[in-house]
């Protein structure tokens, strides 16, 4: 008989070890890869008190926790982290440079897995065509694909190594955090909030199979209408208790700043938005992914197959919220228990001891300014909607005109001018670059602007600043000139929503994320030297005993392999 979750904490480090050599010799047949998104490395050891047996604890009992990971580019994003764990890779080679960039040739701003060559299916297979909402750029109807991922991913290694044979799935509520995890060869689910339902697009498949549909009607969404997202334990077990209504916080219309925070289907325009502000998004993303365990056989045979599921509640809380808050305090505590569902249902279908479960993060993220500045700690938001009435303008006014006219947009963390404006004006694009950086440095709350062509001529000062923004540049995707704010400054703007919080620096709080390798039989053991992101994949794929992701630049992480 397999063992089963039922023994975690002290009981199952004690009734695992006798087991150690036969679960060593148990064949491997899923690697479950769970990205929290916006999971930043301090996050599980500070709220770990309070956690449950059967997750977050049960992975570090039974395996590696890297303590002092870090991501190793500047553009601590959403696709930008995701697609570095799925490639081994940096931006500079996987490509995936920002969640959103300028298109030189089409003039229009690029979202990162946009393809439409591939438009989304509806439920019943055709084209999707509904209204999108507005606050979720990512839920655009223009296509998705994995195309635009410049290097293979893990989960493409393995099925070229299976020759085509191993399941490859990704899920998440991001159409990002599903599609760069799923790779080329895999398939990707994620949700739409416009629809209220799981949806892939025709690159994967030309129409649905028949357990997406029935799951997508069975209701699963419609259940939280009329429900709120309440504290799961007493108020006075919370670090962040005494701090629910808090001025900094984002009061999302309908949702408001203090517990409860309401599931109002009525009267309330973007419910399956709400949804995603809290755990229920997470919910629905584990529920999704343990009927796709059961309808696809996942783990089911010889051949090791290979299962994504991002958690993308975490991020979304954290943004309108931010990290240190009651509601993220209480997210994380329900999307523990989550992680446990979810593990007992793969140790049910396939056996925790033939899985081999990777956790990471794309991003950590910074504290919101007011509450930093409520500490005494100086911190602040960045417009540059008001670029040209800063001082430090005036000499770039007076030399090339208005900056305002120049600039074409600001795309975190590129800026990039407008080449019709330069032309007419006969401006050299590298003199227009170097001064407009030049200037830009010199405004309060900006730590380094550097233009492109420093970055190509490597004539920049090498530093671990330096080598993250290199490790983001990419000469057709990235812009004129990389912007760094001072640490505790950045944009508050997410899609057009003003937030609370943001991440996307080269500074710790955003390139610090967990990483966890856990299988039963691992000693369990805590690390604290440091490790980088790109690590992960190359060091799956030596696990595996497969080649590596293309572009992979990674480190073998060798504990993970001595554990086996």
């Amino acid at each position: 008989m397999k063992p089963r979750l039922l023994k975690f904490g002290m009981v199952a480090a004690i009734t695992l070890l006798p087991l150690q050599s036969a679960w060593a010799e148990a064949p491997l047949k899923l690697v479950l890869q769970i990205t929290v998104d916006q999971l930043r490395g301090d996050l599980i050891d500070r709220n770990i008190d309070h956690f449950g047996d059967g997750g977050f604890r049960y992975l570090l009992a039974n395996g590696i926790y890297y303590t002092n990971a870090h991501h190793r580019h500047a553009n601590t994003e959403t696709i930008v982290g995701h697609t570095t764990l799925a490639t081994g890779t940096d931006p500079a080679v996987h490509g995936m440079v920002a969640n959103l960039w300028f298109d030189r040739k089409s003039g229009k701003p690029f979202y990162n897995v946009q393809d439409p060559d591939y438009p989304l299916l509806a439920n019943s297979g055709v084209d999707q065509s509904s209204e999108i909402d507005p606050t979720q750029r990512a839920a655009t109807s223009d296509g998705r694909s994995p195309v635009s991922i410049l290097s293979s991913t893990l989960s493409d290694e393995i099925s070229i190594a299976n020759a085509g044979a191993s399941k490859i799935f990704g899920v998440s509520v991001k159409d990002r955090g599903a599609i760069s995890m799923a790779g080329h060869s895999g398939t990707a689910y994620w949700f739409s909030k416009s629809e209220g339902r799981f949806v892939t697009s025709s690159y994967y498949m030309d129409a649905y199979p028949g357990w997406v549909d029935n799951w997508n009607d069975s209701g699963h969404v419609l259940a939280y209408a009329d429900q709120a997202w309440e504290l799961k334990d007493g108020v006075e077990t919370y670090r962040f208790g005494e701090m629910d209504d808090v001025e900094w916080e984002t009061d999302f219309p309908g949702f408001g700043r203090s517990f409860p925070h309401p599931y109002d289907q009525s009267g309330v325009k973007y419910y399956t938005t709400l949804l995603t502000l809290s755990p229920a998004g997470d919910e629905l993303t584990a529920g999704f992914a343990k009927e796709l365990v059961d309808r696809e056989q996942i783990g089911q045979d010889s051949i090791p197959d290979y299962l994504s599921v991002s958690f993308s509640s975490t991020d979304y809380v954290g943004h309108i919220f931010g990290p240190s808050s009651l509601e993220a305090e209480d997210n994380l505590r329900r999307l523990d228990q989550t992680i446990s569902d979810l593990l007992q249902h793969v140790d049910a279908r396939v056996g925790l001891e033939n899985t081999l479960v990777v956790l990471s993060a794309d991003h950590g993220a910074a504290e919101v300014p007011g509450y930093l500045n409520s500490l005494g700690i100086p911190a602040s938001y960045f417009s540059f909607d008001d670029i040209d009435k800063q001082p430090a303008a005036k000499a770039l006014t007076a030399e090339f005109g208005a900056a305002e006219e120049l600039i074409e947009s600001f795309s975190q963390p590129y800026v990039y001018l407008d080449e019709t404006v330069l032309e007419a004006k006969g401006l050299e694009k590298s003199d227009v670059a170097g001064k407009l950086a030049s200037e830009l440095q010199k405004f309060q709350g900006i730590a380094f602007a550097i233009s492109s062509e420093d970055l190509a001529s490597a004539a920049v000062s090498k530093t671990s600043v330096s080598d993250a923004i290199l490790a983001n540049f990419h000469s057709e995707r990235s812009g004129d000139i990389y912007v760094v704010f001072e640490p505790h400054w950045f944009v508050g703007d997410m899609d057009g929503l003003t937030v609370a919080s943001h991440h996307g620096s080269p500074w710790e709080y955003d390139t610090h994320v967990p990483i966890v390798f856990s299988r039963p039989g691992m000693k369990s053991q805590r690390i604290s030297d440091r490790v980088e992101t790109v690590d992960l994949a190359p060091t799956v794929a030596a696990y595996l005993k497969i080649k590596a992701p293309s572009g992979s630049r990674g480190k073998v992480l060798r504990n993970v392999l001595e554990a086996q």
